[in-house]
Parts: C-alpha cells; sequence; structure tokens
C-alpha cells in the first residue's frame, strides 16, 4: 500500500509513522508513507497557502491553488483508490470503514488546517470524507496519523500473528473481552480458572460472553446496531 499525505505541517506526522508497528509496515515494504508539504505549492514567494474567508467572519481557510497543484502532480503520476480528507463534519472512523480502507493499493489523504479548505476541492477531488470524532483539532494530522495507524495494521503481515486483529474491539460489533497475563495472582485477584484450564471451545464461549456483557454495559448502541 502507499498513501500519501498533503499537510502544511509535515513535521507533525513524522513520529507517529517513524515507530512500532507502522514503522515495521514500512521496513518491511508492506506500506509506503509519503508527506507532501503543501507549503512547497504556495501561491507567492511569501509561502502563501492560505486567504481570508468570503463573506466575512474569523479564521482563515486554505486556497485552492496549492492544493490542486498538489493534487494535479500526485494524480497524474498514479491512481488512487480513494482521496480523503480529514474533517470533523466527515464520516466518522469506524472499524467497517478502516477494513474497506485496508484493501487499497493507493490512498491519498488531505489534512485540513485553519478554518478548512475550499469547497470546491472537496467537490472537485475528494472522495471519502473522515472524521476521528465530534471535536475538533488544530488540523487534520493527527486525524491522519490515527487513520494510516488503523490502516496499516490491518495488510498482511504486518502484525505478528494475523488472527490479533480479527479479535480487536469492534471487529464483531462487539468491544474485545478482558485479557490476563502473568502472574495469575496479584494482590489477591486471580485469572479466572477458565482461563487457565486449556479448554479451547469453553474458553472461546467464555470470552464471547465477556465481550456481550463488556458490550451491552459500555456501548450498548453497538448491539442494536
Amino acid at each position: 500500500m502507499r498513501i500519501d499525505i498533503v499537510t502544511c505541517q509535515p513535521d507533525l506526522l513524522l513520529s507517529p509513522f517513524a515507530h512500532s508497528i507502522v514503522r515495521r509496515a514500512q521496513d518491511k515494504g508492506l506500506a509506503e508513507i509519503h508527506l507532501h508539504d503543501l507549503r512547497k505549492y504556495a501561491i507567492n514567494k511569501h509561502g502563501q497557502i492560505d486567504d481570508y474567508v468570503f463573506g466575512g467572519g474569523a479564521g482563515m481557510v486554505l486556497r485552492v491553488e496549492p492544493i490542486a497543484a498538489c493534487f494535479d502532480e500526485l494524480l497524474a503520476q498514479r491512481s488512487y483508490d480513494a482521496v480523503i480528507y480529514m474533517t470533523p463534519d466527515g464520516e466518522t472512523l469506524r472499524q467497517p470503514l478502516v477494513n474497506r480502507l485496508s484493501l487499497a493499493g493507493n490512498l491519498l489523504v488531505l489534512c485540513g488546517h485553519y478554518k478548512g479548505v475550499d469547497e470546491r476541492i472537496r467537490t472537485a477531488y475528494i472522495t471519502h470524507e473522515i472524521s476521528v470524532g465530534d471535536y475538533v483539532l488544530s488540523g487534520g494530522e493527527l486525524g491522519a496519523a490515527i487513520l494510516v495507524d488503523a490502516v496499516v495494521r490491518l495488510l498482511p503481515g504486518v502484525l505478528g500473528n494475523e488472527e490479533s486483529a480479527l479479535s480487536d474491539s469492534f471487529q464483531d460489533n462487539l468491544l474485545a473481552p478482558p485479557v490476563y497475563t502473568r502472574p495469575a495472582e496479584w494482590r489477591g485477584q486471580e485469572v479466572p480458572e477458565i482461563l487457565l484450564s486449556g479448554n479451547t471451545p469453553l474458553i472461546d464461549v467464555w470470552r464471547h460472553d465477556q465481550a456481550l456483557e463488556r458490550t451491552r454495559q459500555r456501548r450498548p448502541d453497538l448491539l442494536q446496531e
């Protein structure tokens, strides 16, 4: 998978992609992540990429020309399965969407900033608008980092155990059950005996029941879906 990210703050994304699972995916050649600094496509020598809002109001808006110039350059080199804009008013990022995007070959991600991007960019280029939650960040970079992490970890060969991702929360619309490791007893709290029994079928039933109960208590909306 190749992921191109267009941003006016590329340094914000250096650390998230330089460690852990995302770094491992790149080292294995399973994912390529390329950052494109929007300021390289500025409209003048002063590095301008934004302007005032038509009609008045506070805040600045990313201009059409720098984004279009960057997009046109990238789209001339390859096709993309999805052109994504990270925005608070987009579709909420959930596991089914992550699963679908993990099947793509090339993704292009635009990070919003200031008051957002000129609406004409959204009309002309964007195929998917994604939000990471009902709150506002200073820019789309952190949202893009979340998206990339969630997608890349699903690529075949990235995780040490392919089944690990399949048992994550939300994969079956349930929260994950509680998990334990050694020691079997800690400060008077003991690991449930069933997990020490070695009886895999019964353990699977226990885990499903626990996942169902945890979901019922904490996210009943998932069960309604």
